[in-house]
């Protein structure tokens, strides 16, 4: 199969172990994302996929042709990978043409200018042809990056945190030009971020790897979000509300009602984690589990409003809760709030 193929990789930076039996594949045509904190082997792994690291131990493979590993090690060059680094590395002294015609050296000159005129086109950047880095925006840098990344037709495209230097408002259109740009190429596509929300809107699959240096979980999008299996991948994705609680007949009993816990044996001591959006909000309530909270702030966040409560107003220790809701929701409008939770919307894991 087309694409690329890691198998069983090791690496250690002296005595520490920075990658630990990383195995994935990328199709071609997709686009994986790696997601996890910084220093657990992310860029690590694209070095050695791109040839830039020399592989210790395991096996890289491009299109079904080995490129490291096995007693072989394919140069960078020969390796048709397009890598994009973290600060663009653009040439200073070329302007935009030129560092897009850097990686074509092996075509003619007639040839590469007709492709760098292409993908100049496709990043939206024609127009600023003969300008230099230097004088670009952030996205814009960012756009002839890709676009020399692209250029010379790679089996392979590696971003290191493509986005990280971008404001807000630029992030989602570049990355959605970016995205657009990746497809129409159909190059399998490793990319490399540390925010989740990047890796749900851009990735086909998701790696979550752990501070260890491990892959922790591996799935489409939802199957991460939704079916973490650990309170590490579940937190991965922002703040949770956390009850503890001990488990009875194949449930926790919590404030918000019966947990199912399935897996877990009585007594076991577990943690229940609540993402704030899965509470439900009314101004009465209608029985099943629902309770009457104390309202003490709220906070705007532009699109949803950010509620936190408590559940006994007489107690000033009193755990704090979340809920997340859509539109805006003043505390002054409404005197009585219940919450309601699906049992179906709680984690459930060991509280080790």
């Amino acid at each position: 199969m087309d694409g690329l193929h890691i198998h069983g990789v090791n690496h250690s930076y002296g005595d520490t172990k920075v990658l630990r039996g990383v195995s994935l594949t990328v199709p071609a045509g997709e686009l994986v994302c790696l997601l996890g904190p910084s220093g657990c082997g992310k860029t690590t792994l694209l070095r050695l996929a791109a040839g830039l690291e020399g592989l210790q131990t395991g096996n890289i493979a491009i299109d079904e042709k080995v490129v490291a590993g096995d007693g072989v090690r394919v140069l960078p060059e020969h390796r048709r990978v397009g890598y994009m680094f973290q600060d663009y590395a653009l040439f200073p002294h070329l302007n935009v043409t030129d560092n897009i015609m850097f990686g074509l050296f092996r075509w003619s000159k007639k040839e590469a200018r007709a492709r760098v005129a292409e993908v100049l086109r496709q990043v939206g950047m024609e127009q600023h042809a003969e300008k230099f880095p230097h004088t670009l925006s952030g996205g814009q840098q960012q756009r002839v990056a890709l676009a020399r990344a692209i250029a010379p037709e790679p089996r392979l495209v590696l971003l290191d945190e493509p986005f990280s230097g971008l404001d807000t408002s630029m992030r989602v259109r570049i990355r959605e030009q970016t995205l657009s740009v990746l497809k129409q190429a159909g190059v399998a596509t490793l990319m490399v971020t540390h925010d989740p929300q990047e890796a749900m809107y851009m990735a086909d699959r998701i790696k979550v790897m752990g501070a260890n240096g491990q892959v922790l979980q591996s799935g489409r999008p939802p199957e991460i979000y939704y079916s973490p299996v650990d309170e590490y991948v579940a937190r991965l994705f922002g703040p949770v509300n956390e009850i503890s609680g001990v488990v009875r007949g194949k449930a926790v009993e919590t404030p918000f009602g019966i947990i199912p816990a399935p897996g877990f044996s009585d007594n076991a001591a577990v943690k229940v984690l609540i993402r704030p959006e899965k509470f439900q909000l009314g101004k009465t309530g209608d029985g099943g589990a629902n309770r009457q909270v104390d309202v003490l702030h709220s906070h705007l966040l532009g699109d949803s409003t950010l509620v936190e409560f408590r559940l006994d107003p007489a107690e000033d220790e009193a755990p704090v809760f979340t809920v997340q809701i859509p539109g805006n929701f003043d505390v002054a409008d409404h005197p009585e709030v219940w919450i309601k939770l699906a049992p179906e919307d709680a984690f459930v894991f060991a509280d080790s």
